[in-house]
């Protein structure tokens, strides 16, 4: 679902919404105001809502009603609606037929794997598939691959349209089909005259080319901006690297997202396959599984380790192919982003949340128009902790301090440990949204967005805010 809104438009409603707070900007703690003005971030371009779970208005509330983007702070609105919608004990499957018959560990035909759009097909869960196969007595397959990614119904897209970075894992797109987050690792080593290049797991059909030099240059800064990869597909793919790396950084990795979904899921299948001692004659294709019981169903991990991963490490893919598959669920299948986008607002409005600012494209957040208002994230947070799945969101969220995309965040501060939050990043967006311990033991939900150009030299009155909303929890309304 795409916004109509002008820039124009957005800005006035901005303005508006900071006219109809003024008379509760008061109400905002020095420091951070203080922190914002030093940031030269202004106030028309914040929302802030912070509420004692157990008290019926905000401690502090600002520009709540106006929708802004809320950037990777997004996953939580597609990870309630599938906690609500779905179940804790949801779990994918994926599913594989034997097309002809297995005689003494030979498959006499194709290998064929359907997907419904699992995001947790790591490598480990890729091994576990194949041990399943293996234990039913597949070893070696003469005939070829047949890949089934029907489920999904999702254009076609440029994967460097977002900004210009078309191999960054965060740009994976979602597929049916995905091994190890669509990922391919490449180690790089530096030796006297070369950089040898290995992929973490072999690439059956793809010929890698080093054309990368080694240097003595005295620093080891991101050497990944230093190196270009390009694709040329004839006979064979090559993959090429070129640029130069100094003989100081070591041996590093690189982790990039080089193929469409299916294509990655293939090439890693087959390369974990034959590293088990497995053979596969045939060539990897698309197609549809037969109308037969299958020989394997492998399910996913529950929902709830899902979303630990999808949160801490702020997974675009996983959500992006959650977002979807609540629209499979909830419709029926092929999955599509505009089903995604249905479910999720129904799920919202079927417990009292705000859905009327709300704009979704991927439901992950990695969107240039996607928004929500503050308001409506916290009468979310609030839903959530109302939830007999409770426990299951907060346990996803990053501890301050601790782990996932917050564990070098506000250090040595008292936050250490006591909030569990969601983090958003893009060019001209931050944002914070979660839960934090207060110091006199209540927990308050916690909701801070950022809309303006120097967003990202908001952390100090992130950590300003907090730092408040922890000590003044204590205090009585």
């Amino acid at each position: 679902m795409r916004c109509a809104c002008t820039p124009l438009r957005l800005l006035s409603g901005l303005l508006l919404a900071a006219l109809a707070a003024s008379a509760r900007a008061e109400a905002l703690p020095d420091a951070f105001v203080g922190a914002l003005s030093q940031a030269g971030i202004p106030l028309t371009h914040v929302a802030v809502v912070v509420q004692p779970l157990d008290a019926a208005t905000p401690r502090v509330s600002h520009n709540a009603e106006a929708a802004l983007n809320p950037a990777s702070v997004m996953k939580l609105v597609t990870s309630f609606a599938a906690l609500a919608r779905l179940g804790a004990g949801y779990a994918w499957t994926t599913r594989v037929w034997a097309d002809g018959p297995v005689v003494d560990g030979v498959l006499d035909g194709d290998l064929v794997i359907q997907g419904q759009g699992d995001p947790t097909l790591t490598l480990e869960r890729m091994w576990l598939l194949q041990r399943e196969l293996r234990a039913r007595g597949v070893r070696h397959i003469r005939g070829g691959l047949v890949l089934d990614t029907r489920h999904f119904d999702v254009p076609a897209a440029d994967p460097g349209a977002f900004d210009n970075e078309p191999h960054a894992p965060y740009n994976a797109p979602p597929g049916a089909l995905v091994a190890n987050f669509n990922a391919i690792t490449l180690r790089l080593t530096p030796t006297a005259d070369a950089v040898r290049i290995v992929p973490e797991v072999a690439l059956p059909g793809v010929a890698l080319a080093s054309h990368v030099q080694p240097t003595d240059a005295a620093e080891c800064n991101d050497v990944r901006r230093a190196l270009a990869v390009a694709l040329a597909n004839g006979e064979r793919t090559e993959l090429s690297v070129a640029g130069q790396y100094p003989r100081m950084c070591g041996e590093q990795a690189w982790t990039l997202s080089l193929f469409e979904p299916a294509t990655t899921f293939g090439l890693i299948f087959r390369g974990l396959w034959a590293e088990a001692g497995g053979t596969l004659a045939g060539a990897t294709v698309t197609g549809e599984a037969p109308a037969t019981e299958p020989l394997l169903v492998f399910p996913s991990e529950p929902l709830p380790a899902a979303l630990v991963r999808l949160n801490k490490h702020s997974s675009n893919l996983m959500t992006r192919n959650l977002f979807l598959t609540l629209g499979a669920e909830a419709y029926g299948p092929p999955a599509t982003l505009e089903k995604g986008a249905r479910a999720v607002r129904e799920t919202l409005a079927r417990r009292g949340i705000a859905t009327q600012k709300l704009v979704l494209e991927n439901g992950a957040g990695l969107s240039r128009i996607e928004r929500i208002s503050a308001q409506a994230l916290t009468q979310l947070l609030r839903a959530a902790h109302a939830s007999p799945w409770f426990a299951e969101f907060a346990a996803s969220l990053p501890i301050v301090a601790t782990d996932g995309t917050l564990r070098r965040r506000f250090q040595g501060s008292a936050l250490a440990g006591q909030a569990h939050l969601k983090t958003g990043s893009l060019r001209d967006a931050s944002a914070l949204a979660g839960y934090v311990h207060g110091a006199g033991g209540r927990r308050l939900s916690f909701v801070f967005l950022i809309y303006h150009p120097n967003a990202r030299k908001g952390e100090a009155a992130q950590r300003a805010l907090l730092e408040w909303a922890q000590a003044e929890s204590g205090r009585a309304p």
